[in-house]
């Protein structure tokens, strides 16, 4: 049996043009990402859920991230709390309250 590749079926087009439609879209997407690491600037705002998400890129390479939640889940079940912590160079605040969560992430950038 032999495959003959210089007959293409009609059903077989509309997959290939949806394919090379979701490769150059999904490039796009991966290079505003990139654009962070790069040494650009982006403001996203965003939701998580139930949850508010601001994040900040500069130039210098500083990143800030804001995360508010207005469910107050995480104090329920282990009542309000405070913590302060670093994560390699980002200092990280959280707060949980039983009307809401609030994390704030800030990194400083490279010297």
């Amino acid at each position: 049996m032999r495959f003959d590749c210089t007959h293409s079926t009609p059903a077989s087009l509309p997959a290939i043009v949806i394919l090379a439609a979701l490769a150059l879209f999904s490039g796009a997407a991966v290079a505003d990402d990139d654009d962070r690491w790069r040494g650009g600037e982006s403001k996203q705002k965003y939701r998580d859920g139930p949850c508010k998400v601001e994040e900040e890129t500069k130039k210098s390479g500083e990143y800030k991230r804001k995360t508010e939640c207005k469910d107050g889940g995480a104090a329920a079940q282990n009542g309000e709390w405070k913590r302060e912590f670093r994560d390699g160079p980002c200092k990280v605040k959280q707060e949980a309250k039983h009307d809401g969560y609030k994390e704030e992430v800030e990194c400083k950038g490279r010297k």
